[in-house]
């Protein structure tokens, strides 16, 4: 069973295996409609697509962030129509170093899915690897996928806000460095970040390549956090722009062993949608 990192090796060997289903994430925020184009001129063979907007997220109200969590229902409906069950080992890909395919990765462990994982690499990977490549789109046989979530793996403002409020917990921001200090923000109409949160960018978890780190190069990354020794992961939570690529270093530290961490589903996009919170800039 794979639970976090699986290589273009490993998923050929079961290409074929009608207890494995994958899944193509690609998507680019500027161009909603790119990923699903890519998606039917060239994939992993019987991959299925997942759109971020349509399959990964609810409708933004006033007071959500961009990319709201699905509710259960609605998403293991999807999954059913997809093939998925209990039984069934579920990959994904997308081509931007596993930034989109994480969010869809932690939705699965959100609703009780452990057998779940990101393809190392992405599609860039498999296709420079020479791995076979399909111009069809799949014709999943329908399950029945039944959705157990597990609410403690996410937090809400409201819980956040609480959280914060003590030195026993800490905020880890995946966005870039120049959004979280505020310099530049092409996707949010207010830039910054939330205050007492530190920036790790969720680039800082690869190689040049796109690759994960390996899991002791991750482990240090995250065991021994620059003025936080004492915090456990646990007791870490993690924000981004819209709950997408926070998710990004959650994996990044469950494939180093440490578990436990949350995510801020709303993220910044949904920090600012009340002008009375308070947002910091600089480092």
């Amino acid at each position: 069973m794979y639970q976090t990192l699986i290589t273009p090796a490993q998923l050929i060997a079961h290409l074929d295996d009608p207890n494995w289903v994958i899944f193509d994430c690609r998507f680019a925020m500027t161009q909603p409609e790119l990923g699903h184009q890519q998606y039917l001129s060239a994939h992993i063979p019987h991959a299925r697509y997942a759109d971020l907007d349509k399959d990964l997220a609810s409708a933004k109200s006033s007071d959500t962030g961009r990319h709201p969590l699905p509710t259960p229902h609605t998403l293991a409906h999807k999954l059913s129509l997809w093939g998925v069950d209990k039984n069934t080992q579920v990959i994904i890909y997308d081509d931007s170093a596993g930034s989109i395919a994480v969010r869809m990765w932690w939705l699965l462990r959100w609703l009780g899915h452990s057998s779940v994982a990101v393809l190392n690499g992405g599609f860039p990977r498999w296709q420079k690897e020479g791995l076979p490549v399909s111009h069809t789109p799949s014709h999943p046989t329908v399950k029945e996928f039944i959705a157990q979530p597990d609410d403690s793996l996410w937090v809400t403002t409201h819980v956040l806000e609480e959280h914060l409020k003590t030195k026993a917990w800490l905020l880890i921001d995946a966005r870039a460095p120049e959004r979280f200090r505020g310099e530049q923000e092409p996707l949010d109409p207010v830039a910054g970040h939330i205050p007492s949160a530190i920036n790790l960018p969720f680039s800082g978890n690869l190689d040049v390549e796109g690759n994960f780190l390996s899991a002791d190069l991750l482990h240090q990354r995250f065991a021994h956090l620059n003025g936080h020794p004492n915090i456990k992961p646990d007791h870490i939570i993690h924000s981004c722009g819209s709950g997408v690529t926070a998710c990004h270093n959650l994996l990044a530290m469950e494939a180093a062993g440490l578990q436990g961490s949350k995510l801020y589903a709303g993220s910044w996009s949904e920090w600012i949608t009340d002008s009375q919170r308070p947002i910091a800039k600089g480092e």
